[in-house]
C-alpha cells in the first residue's frame, strides 16, 4: 500500500511540475501587449506566482506598465 501511495504522490508531483512549465511557457509566448494586460491584472499583488512570472518576462523584454 505504501508503494502505491508513493507512486500516486510522485505522479501527482510530476503532473504539477508539467502544468507549471506549461503555464510559464504560455506566459512567455504571449505578445507584449497581452503580457502587459496580464501584468496589469497583477500589479496590485505582484508577489503572486503568476505575477512574478509575468513581471520577470516583462523585465526580459525590457517593457514596463
Amino acid at each position: 500500500m505504501l508503494k502505491t501511495r508513493m507512486k500516486r504522490l510522485s505522479g501527482r508531483s510530476e503532473r504539477a511540475v508539467q502544468r507549471l512549465a506549461a503555464i510559464e511557457a504560455s506566459i512567455i509566448a504571449l505578445a507584449s501587449e497581452d503580457l502587459l494586460d496580464l501584468a496589469d491584472i497583477f500589479k496590485e499583488e505582484p508577489l503572486t506566482p503568476l505575477g512574478e512570472i509575468a513581471f520577470a518576462e516583462m523585465t526580459k523584454r525590457n517593457i514596463t506598465l
